[in-house]
């Protein structure tokens, strides 16, 4: 549930809310390892079930330590609930197919995950939900995708790997005016610069393994919104199909939350720096970075984020032999396609995360073959800036 301490800024949500303490008293949250539950009397088992005693049961249903970080992650969103998952992809289609049945359309934009595009491209046909793909900055595209059989509308922005940003009021009114939901996949802009559910979002999902976690060491995602969509949809579809956070999980990413504000922040003022210093670099055909003015959709960023990103998107002159050079030359800065991380990941998107689109599609996203994704870490900004600027000189 949101805090009951309105007066306490997110820092100090981060640390305390959603605590619950066993009869020992320690400090730090308890991690309940545990599948199942005791009860005292048949009776007792029977109300739990029936729902008419708050309790657990089973983890697969709840655990103590996930309840924690779904409330702690609640109140950062500003959510009435949230529902933990294994991973941000059981989140993605946890939030689909909870809402959707055979007959039913999704309206989505061409510039996604390559994951999230697979599971509304080549999933959902298998249960009978169609799909229309959008050029998601064109707000008439959108309307004109509108069916009567509509019923969801899912978006990621600012998009992985471009940084395109989309409008999510403007496409919220849409949705609902067609009758539909919008889910917003907020990875990259943190729950930190950008509220969704603020905007008219009606649910936010996380790949808790990026920022949230931030330090490479676990799976996790979330789904957040009202209470009647979390309780209705969501948790009924997550309890029966199983895919649940761990407890192990729930307590390593609690740990991760009360650093998060300090760490996206140091990480988003790096990758602001970086983003500057090699803005018009001769290696560089282009540089995407949510914080600059130069940005294609600037006035969109400051109507709707707080602040930029810990990603840059880069478009090195010389193509696929030209990034590989690049990415091959570096030190300091790993090769990994994950993201949010402490230490500085490059990925080159056409070869990873979007390999699967054909190369036309890729073309018509501005995800050349030059083009990679730069997750910014917690290194110090001026070994970043000359571990960048070595690599370029083997361009």
């Amino acid at each position: 549930m949101p805090s009951s301490k309105p007066n306490h800024r997110i820092e100090t949500c981060l640390i305390h809310d959603g605590t619950t303490r066993s009869q020992f008293g320690e400090t730090s949250e308890a991690l309940f390892v545990t599948q199942g539950f005791i009860y005292e009397t048949a009776e007792q088992a029977e109300r739990r079930f029936l729902n008419e005693e708050i309790g657990y049961s089973y983890s697969r249903y709840s655990n103590p330590t996930v309840t924690m970080f779904e409330e702690r992650m609640a109140v950062l969103e500003g959510a009435e609930m949230a529902q933990a998952t294994a991973t941000g992809m059981a989140a993605v289609t946890a939030v689909l197919i909870c809402q959707l049945k055979a007959g039913d359309h999704v309206i989505a934009p061409r510039a996604m995950f390559g994951t999230n595009r697979s599971i509304i491209e080549d999933f959902l046909p298998s249960f009978g939900v169609t799909s229309t793909l959008v050029d998601g900055a064109n707000l008439d595209a959108w309307q004109r995708a509108v069916r009567p059989e509509t019923k969801a509308f899912f978006l990621e922005s600012p998009a992985n790997p471009t940084l395109e940003i989309i409008d999510i009021r403007a496409v919220a009114k849409i949705a609902h005016a067609a009758g539909a939901t919008l889910t917003v996949d907020n990875v990259f802009a943190t729950p930190l610069f950008q509220k969704p559910l603020e905007l008219g979002a009606d649910a936010v999902i996380y790949s808790a393994t990026k920022h949230i976690d931030g330090q490479g060491r676990c799976l996790g995602g979330v789904i957040l919104g009202a209470k009647t969509f979390i309780e209705e949809k969501v948790q009924p579809f997550v309890r029966m199909t199983g895919p649940t956070m761990s407890p192990f999980n729930a307590w390593v990413l609690l740990k991760g939350l009360e650093t998060l504000p300090i760490r996206v922040e140091r990480q988003t003022a790096n990758a602001a720096k970086i983003a500057d210093h090699f803005a018009g670099h001769p290696g560089i055909e282009r540089l995407i970075y949510p914080g600059r003015a130069d940005h294609p959709q600037a006035d969109l960023v400051k109507a709707q984020m707080s602040g930029g990103s810990t990603l840059i998107a880069i478009d090195i002159k010389g193509g696929r032999e030209g990034a590989f050079r690049f990415i091959n030359a570096l030190k300091l800065i790993k090769i990994s396609n994950n993201l949010g991380d402490a230490r500085s990941l490059i990925t080159h998107p056409a070869t990873t995360t979007h390999m699967r689109f054909t190369p036309e599609e890729r073309a018509a996203l501005g995800i050349t073959d030059g083009l990679i994704r730069l997750s910014v870490g917690l290194e110090h900004v001026e070994d970043q800036i000359k571990d960048i600027a070595d690599a370029l000189g083997k361009v």
